[in-house]
């Protein structure tokens, strides 16, 4: 199961190269859809016209090169059109993946919130929930870590939810396990915590020393870390990141907001009011 985990993680990493690679060529291809659209600017629009033949006369009797180098001589003078045109398709493309975002927050809201097999910190009863997804080997998981103990510590109310996201390899696959299965042993917040403080990279020998660190009973850990539950709840929230157009980590979620990448404790706490608020209305 593990190695199924690892090897779609590295499927999502070539799935999120075809798309970046599409867009670059998609971008590539923009200027000669340009030249298209101008093209038919040219032959519809009077104003391009002015001073012009007819529609009819001027589109039959004007040869193919002529028209292309008329259009070229357009874009080439007002090259503008095309940053224009690249700027609005960025756009476009953020506002369709957020609506879809959106729409599946509203969809998995419950499995985000209230999954049984997700770990829950801070107060399990908080009017306002917080969850993080986070890989134990993500430096900025780790610039953030600081800034979610003092929103725990700082709001009494906070319920933060916790889930395993390991998209950087067969370590981070590995510790999440571990995490999960620290769990059993009512020691996830201490593991969560303590792995969150590890410098360099997160691997096995690491991850057993910071379990023997805490107490956590570790052949019982190597054990609990073979049980199916375990992986299926990390295939859950990857698949529930993928929804929520999470590719990378941290990701967050605070009421209706998606947050992607790191935090500073001000946004969190700005993000935690906004959602209090929303709710007491």
């Amino acid at each position: 199961m593990a190695d199924r985990l690892v090897l779609n993680g590295r499927r999502r990493k070539l799935t999120q190269f075809s798309r970046f690679t599409g867009r670059r060529f998609g971008f590539l291809l923009l200027p000669l859809l340009l030249i298209i659209a101008a093209g038919a600017w040219y032959l519809l629009d009077p104003g391009f016209r002015a001073g012009q033949q007819p529609l009819t006369t001027a589109s039959e009797n004007l040869p193919q090169d002529a028209f292309e180098r008329r259009v070229r001589d357009y874009l080439v003078a007002n090259p503008e059109v095309i940053v224009e045109a690249m700027q609005n398709l960025e756009r476009k493309q953020r506002e369709a993946e957020q609506t879809e975002a959106q729409a599946a927050l509203a969809t998995h809201r419950d499995e985000l919130l209230n999954s049984p097999e997700s770990p829950v910190g801070g107060n399990p009863q908080g009017d306002v929930t917080m969850v993080e997804f986070f890989d134990y080997n993500c430096p900025y998981c780790r610039q953030v870590a600081p800034a979610m103990v003092e929103a725990e510590d700082g709001d009494p109310q906070l319920r933060i939810v916790y889930k395993e996201f390991p998209i950087l390899g067969p370590n981070s696959v590995f510790a999440a396990r571990a995490a999960l299965a620290a769990r059993r042993q009512n020691l996830y917040p201490q593991f969560h915590k303590a792995m969150m403080q590890v410098s360099g990279a997160a691997g096995e020998a690491q991850v057993i020393a910071v379990a023997e660190e805490i107490g956590l009973n570790v052949e019982q850990l190597r054990t609990d870390m073979q049980d199916p539950a375990i992986d299926a709840e990390i295939e859950r929230n990857l698949a529930l990141a993928r929804a929520l157009r999470i590719n990378g980590t941290p990701g967050f979620v605070i009421g209706d907001e998606i947050l992607r990448g790191a935090t500073d404790l001000q946004t969190m706490q700005r993000l935690i009011n906004q959602a209090r608020k929303e709710q007491n209305r």
